[in-house]
This record gives structure tokens, sequence and C-alpha cells, in this order.
């Protein structure tokens, strides 16, 4: 639970997406610590704000209001990543501008259910210039698309990374973290040279 001792380098990710994509789900699945959630019993008052009645959204009945946190050390304990959750609503749009400050990139998670929700997270990423991978988390009822036309229907990138992901599921999380570390690491390579 404790950090080994000894020099560390910090890096901060975000996992973002909209509203009941998974991203407190993903951050209980990679962290070794207890995790910090911020969940509260969505009310009336998400009424005509929260969008319940989309795809997936049935069984919902918390929202993440401030952020999700969790650590994981990666092997040779010298680099300890701090993932934080941002909220998937734009209302709370200020607070993700703070969350987002000094990360080194965004693991976006996508339901193909309702991809058109993630463009406006996507977005907010791209304006702040940070790297990012975008990981569809795969939910029962999800439709199938061979990586090509998903590629081309959220209009990635060619080297934004994309993979699928079981977010309940510690090395698929995992394989979605690798991605968007390779992808922030040759980011910033590009950028000094």
């Amino acid at each position: 639970m404790y950090l080994p001792e000894g020099e560390h380098r910090r890096v901060k990710i975000l996992v973002a997406g909209p509203l009941g994509v998974g991203k407190t789900t993903t951050i209980k699945t990679l962290s070794q610590i207890p995790t910090l959630h911020t969940d509260e019993v969505m009310t009336d008052a998400a009424i005509g704000t929260d969008d319940l009645s989309l795809v997936g959204m049935g069984d919902k009945v918390t929202t993440t209001v401030a952020i999700d946190f969790g650590r994981l050390t990666l092997p040779g304990d010298r680099v300890v990543l701090y993932l934080y959750g941002t909220p998937g609503q734009r209302r709370f749009l200020p607070l993700w501008e703070g969350i987002a400050f000094g990360a080194l990139g965004a693991l976006v998670l996508v339901d193909t259910r309702r991809m058109r929700e993630s463009f406006e997270v996507m977005d907010l990423i791209e304006e702040r210039g940070l790297p990012y991978a975008v990981a569809v988390n795969i939910f029962p009822d999800s439709p199938d698309y061979d990586m090509p036309l998903l590629r081309s229907k959220l209009d990635l990138a060619p080297d934004t990374p994309l993979v699928t992901c079981d977010v309940r599921q510690t090395n698929s999380s995992l394989n979605a973290l690798i991605q968007l570390t390779a992808h922030s690491i040759s980011s910033a390579g590009a950028k000094t040279s």
C-alpha cells in the first residue's frame, strides 16, 4: 500500500470519457491501493442535465462528482502512475480542467453503443494538447466494429492508439494503459526533436 523507499517518478494519467462508460471501474481495476471515489446518488436535479435514456444508462444510480483516484507502481518501483478519473458531464468542466493540469496523457473510454457521447471529451483533451489513447470498453450488448471502421467513426488521427478493453479485467485495462504510455512517450519525444 505504501510507496517503496527511494526515488520515484510520479506520472499523472487521466481516465476520461462520458457518463457511465467505465472510468470508476477502470481505476478500481488498476489501482494497487484502496481507491478514492466521489460518487453521489443521482437525484431529480440531474433530470434534463444527464440523459439517462441513453443505451446502457438505465441502471445508473450514482455519478462521479469530483474525481476517482488510484495509484499503480510500475515494475521496478521507479515509476508511479497516479490515475485520475474525471467526471463525464460538461457541467464539471472547470473541475475537469484542474484535474487535467500536469497530466502526461489521457485514456479515453468509449462505448460503441453511444460513440457520439465521446467526441466532447476527445475535443477537450485535444484542445489541451494532451496525447491520448482510446479504449473501447466492451459491454455485453455493444456493437462489434472492426478497428478501421471504428477509427473512422471516431475520426481518430492515424497515430492515436485504439484498443478494445474490458475494464473489469486487470490485464485488459493494463494493455490500454500501456498503449497510452507508449504513445505519450512517443509524443513527448516528437515534441523535443
